[in-house]
């Protein structure tokens, strides 16, 4: 099914896909994303083709059975934020000019979402004590033997499992027995409603983190990726040490800043503190560098 959206706000998708790892993209239409994944429900899967014209109009496709096609079109917005009205986004920086200047560096660049915030969970729990890159081809690996194939113009687009094949997993090469347990806990979440993603954006943050750390192996640091970069909250700040290690980089501190002191500064982010904490980090990773003597925790 076509559809034909006018993103609120600016939006450059060849940057979003630039910037956060790349979606696959169509052979003979490279301007043309991909994005194939178990639709939320989880009565089927689909693939959500995206691109942009000149005119700045988002021109999808959808791909995938009647009874998931219009969730599957809302999760793909949802995906690069699209789903947020964001005319005002580029006031934070009229407001903090050094949130402004990386807004123009990164040309107003929105979080990409994973695809929901059951595959956010399913990514931290695979990803736990790995490198990203072992992670990304661990998912990929059980997309291609276990997810939905979905065919677009000939090529072959593999969703990540859903819940229900996740469960049926006893064993998996690569991933203990510990890891198979813990996404069978994600699984079970998933099918409960516990990762549903309009549900947890519905709750307070912490009604939502207390939830989410009901799942086996989700601990503070994975409840604050799912609910931040799977469910995608637009005005909350992480309590970790990368944002604080940002904040001091950026603003040039003295010393490393706590939570609250964080907090303090990004009170100029408002609404949008969530999309101010991702640039900072984008820049701090590409620009900056990570200082040899600490450890971030992976996000």
């Amino acid at each position: 099914m076509l559809f034909d959206y006018l993103p609120k706000g600016p939006f450059d998708l060849t940057n979003q896909n630039r910037y956060f790892g790349g979606w696959p993209t169509l052979n003979n239409k490279p301007e043309v994303i991909v994005l194939a994944f178990p639709v939320e429900g989880w009565n089927g899967s689909a693939a959500v083709t995206l691109q942009q014209t000149a005119e700045g109009r988002i021109i999808g496709n959808t791909y995938g059975s009647s009874s998931v096609i219009e969730k599957a079109r809302q999760q793909a917005l949802a995906c690069v934020s699209l789903d947020i009205v964001a005319e005002d986004w580029p006031l934070v920086g009229q407001r903090d000019r050094i949130l402004g200047e990386l807004q123009n560096k990164y040309n107003f660049l929105r979080p990409n979402l994973f695809h929901s915030p059951y595959e956010a969970a399913a990514g931290f729990i695979i990803g736990h004590r790995t490198t990203i890159k072992q992670k990304q081809r661990a998912m990929i690996q059980m997309s291609n033997e276990f997810g939905e194939k979905i065919e677009i113009d000939g090529q072959i687009f593999h969703a990540f499992p859903n819940p229900q094949t996740l469960l049926s997993l006893a064993k998996y090469k690569g991933l203990s027995e510990v890891k198979i347990q813990r996404l069978h806990s994600v699984a079970d979440a998933a099918l409960d409603g516990v990762l549903d993603r309009d549900r947890l954006r519905l709750l307070s943050l912490e009604e939502a983190l207390t939830r989410l750390r009901t799942i086996s192996g989700i601990g503070p640091f994975f409840a604050q990726g799912i609910l931040h970069r799977g469910a995608g909250l637009v005005d909350e700040v992480t309590n970790d040490d990368l944002t604080q290690f940002a904040v001091q980089a950026a603003y040039k501190l003295t010393e490393l800043p706590n939570h609250n002191q964080v907090l303090e500064i990004a009170n100029l982010w408002k609404p949008f503190r969530m999309w101010a904490a991702v640039l900072l980090h984008i820049w701090v990773r590409r620009e900056v560098g990570l200082p040899k003597k600490r450890t971030f925790t992976q996000e």
